[in-house]
């Protein structure tokens, strides 16, 4: 059985956020100056144990969920993240269970995670550059420690995807140090058009470098830039490959929207239901888990949320309401 939504769009995959805290303050994602010192977290008594969120996903399968992404926040903050993943992994031994980190401390748990049933990892870096690296993420913190949590990944034998957010007049020049960089570790890397997630990133539609801009940069520099196959029609990334096979992927959510194939939703750490990247609210489930709800009973409500669904806020961008307040990205993954 499998479920869709008004527009006739399947739940295929699920999001799940484990924490809202990051050891980054990325200047498109949780900028200090509203994340700082005095911000305040989600207690711990707030965010959905991994039972819970395994009752979630248990609850999903029957009606057609596929794959798994854990994000944050920084996901491999969260103690214990591969107790989680062999929680996963027991539930459905096909089920396609993928990890978003920012990279720094994925060399001390790779292994680990590879071993509880993680399939694969997509590392977000949008600096090269160790000036620029530093001055995006305001943090101390080094391209070459991502890079070694990459190998180390690689040499475990996950799967490995390098994600960067472009941005207008700020990292567009690390286009081609970054294709380099992972095309000799024979990685893909996507580039990510600056979107308007959130309240906090300070978006502007100036600020974005559009997916035919880039592959123009990235032309004028490799040569010919050939277009992929789609893999599926739900796959956000559009990919491409230079003549050396090196695949280059572009999410062009604003220049180039994909709504009318989306087929995921959202968990929030304190456990809402959201149904797009950009949606304002979401539904509350956590509290049906600890009052001690079945996953039939979970699945219930979410088959009633997602058949109801008509989210297709990238499409009708320019339309929409300027006053909108969605939810902070660090708060939903992206």
């Amino acid at each position: 059985m499998s479920i869709e939504d008004s527009m006739g769009r399947p739940l295929r995959d699920l999001r799940i956020s484990i924490t809202d805290r990051c050891n980054f303050r990325c200047t498109y994602c949780m900028p200090r100056e509203k994340f700082g010192a005095d911000h305040t977290f989600l207690a711990k008594q707030e965010i959905l144990s991994y039972e819970e969120m395994t009752t979630v996903v248990e609850s999903l399968l029957p009606l057609g969920l596929k794959k798994v992404r854990i994000t944050g926040g920084e996901p491999l903050l969260r103690k214990d993240l591969s107790v989680f993943v062999t929680m996963l992994r027991a539930l459905d031994s096909e089920l396609d269970i993928a990890l978003t980190t920012n990279g720094v401390l994925l060399a001390k748990h790779a292994q680990t995670l590879f071993d509880a049933g993680l399939n694969r990892v997509t590392v977000s870096i949008d600096a090269v550059n160790l000036e620029m690296f530093q001055s995006i993420t305001d943090s101390k913190n080094t391209p070459e420690e991502v890079f070694i949590g990459i190998e180390k990944a690689q040499h475990c034998g996950l799967g490995v995807k390098v994600n960067c957010v472009v941005k207008g007049g700020v990292n567009e020049q690390e286009i081609i140090p970054l294709i380099q960089a992972c095309s000799k570790r024979n990685i893909a890397v996507r580039f990510i058009e600056f979107m308007d997630v959130g309240t906090t990133n300070n978006w502007n539609l100036e600020s974005v470098v559009t997916g035919e801009e880039m592959r123009q940069r990235i032309t004028n520099y490799f040569g010919n830039l050939n277009k992929n196959p789609a893999q599926h029609p739900s796959d956000v990334a559009r990919m491409w490959s230079l003549e050396d096979g090196t695949e280059i992927g572009f999410i062009e959510s604003v220049s180039n929207p994909f709504c009318g194939n989306c087929s995921r939703a959202r968990l929030s750490a304190h456990g809402s239901i959201y149904t797009c990247l950009f949606s304002e609210s979401g539904v509350d489930i956590r509290s049906i888990l600890r009052f001690g709800a079945s996953s039939e009973e979970v699945a219930k409500l979410i088959q009633e949320i997602w058949t109801k669904r008509k989210d297709r806020y990238s499409e009708i961008r320019g339309e929409a309401n300027t006053q909108r307040k969605p939810v902070e990205m660090s708060f939903i993954g992206g």
